[in-house]
């Protein structure tokens, strides 16, 4: 590895081992591959940006982010292992351009590298009360909701797949729910998929460990996954992810009128997609040997079925 330029700091990293202890790279030959190149890709990136390392590394389940500068702005570098849509997630990015979300000031499609907006990596939105996070995010589901080119990937899409593979998949599992359950959430499928399409962009992935903080604005999204349809698509996301800051039916009712009613949606249009996003995250978990979340998906289905 080359030395630095004189006065400059060294772009060397160590990937840290938490990173490497995810479970994404368990069985993933390529991606271990990656984590151990990490280090010169880096370094190679940083020089080809006019980057300096500013900081400590951190890292989700699956990217690596390293804070930089490039003369006084200060930056991240996120980079993706191998089979990551890059592309996708910096189109996405630049049709929000900011609007809520993180802002994308560069992209290397070949390494899979982008360069961020510093945002806080040190607080998340999980370090506010959720009666506090839950406005926030109901705010954000509003702000985020720009128009969008009618071949992004629909709810009403999901909502379709979902009457297909609804039964198939519960019947494989021998019947993980009551049989009531699952009719009404074919039922609520059905709906989905006829019901006119929104041309308005969706985070399919919100939730409290997804806003950070910032200073451009209080909260911004990072990581955010472009749909287009329904604004109250993943708030069955939001419950499970606290859940258990909800011990009571009462507080999770509480907290489902308070997320409608910040963001100024229908009432039936929420229940319905905690329901189908409930259902399809145990049935989705269950074969894949997920043992925290699924008693969540039930828990919800209990109460909103």
């Amino acid at each position: 590895m080359p030395n630095p330029e004189p006065g400059r700091p060294s772009t060397l990293i160590t990937v840290p081992e938490s990173f490497r202890e995810m479970p994404r790279w368990w069985h993933d030959v390529a991606g271990r591959d990656w984590l151990d190149a990490l280090p010169d890709l880096v370094s190679a990136q940083c020089r080809r940006w006019d980057l300096d390392r500013d900081g400590p590394v951190m890292h989700g389940s699956n990217a690596l982010a390293v804070p930089v500068r490039r003369h006084d702005q200060r930056l991240v570098l996120r980079l993706a292992p191998p089979g990551d849509d890059v592309a996708g997630e910096a189109a996405a990015l630049r049709i929000w351009d900011g609007r809520g979300t993180v802002r994308l000031f560069d992209v290397d499609h070949a390494d899979r590298a982008m360069l961020l907006e510093r945002l806080d990596g040190t607080r998340t939105l999980r370090s506010e009360p959720l009666g506090v996070a839950i406005p926030i995010i109901a705010g954000l589901v509003g702000e985020l909701a720009v128009p969008v080119p009618d071949e992004v990937r629909s709810t009403a899409s999901i909502a379709r797949a979902h009457t297909e593979k609804f039964e198939r998949d519960w019947s494989a599992l021998d019947g993980p729910t009551p049989r009531t359950q699952l009719d009404r959430a074919l039922e609520l499928a059905a709906e989905r998929a006829t019901e006119t399409v929104l041309g308005r962009a969706v985070d399919g992935d919100l939730h409290s460990d997804q806003v950070l903080a910032a200073e451009r604005a209080p909260w911004l999204v990072v990581d955010p996954v472009l749909l287009r349809g329904d604004p109250e698509y993943d708030f069955a996301r939001v419950l499970w992810d606290r859940l258990d800051e909800l011990p009571d039916r009462t507080d999770v009712l509480g907290a489902f009128e308070t997320f409608v009613a910040a963001a100024g949606l229908p009432d039936d249009r929420a229940r319905s997609w905690i329901v189908l996003r409930a259902m399809s995250y145990l049935l989705w978990g269950i074969p894949r040997g997920l043992t925290w979340d699924p008693p969540k998906c039930r828990r919800l289905l209990d109460l909103f079925c």
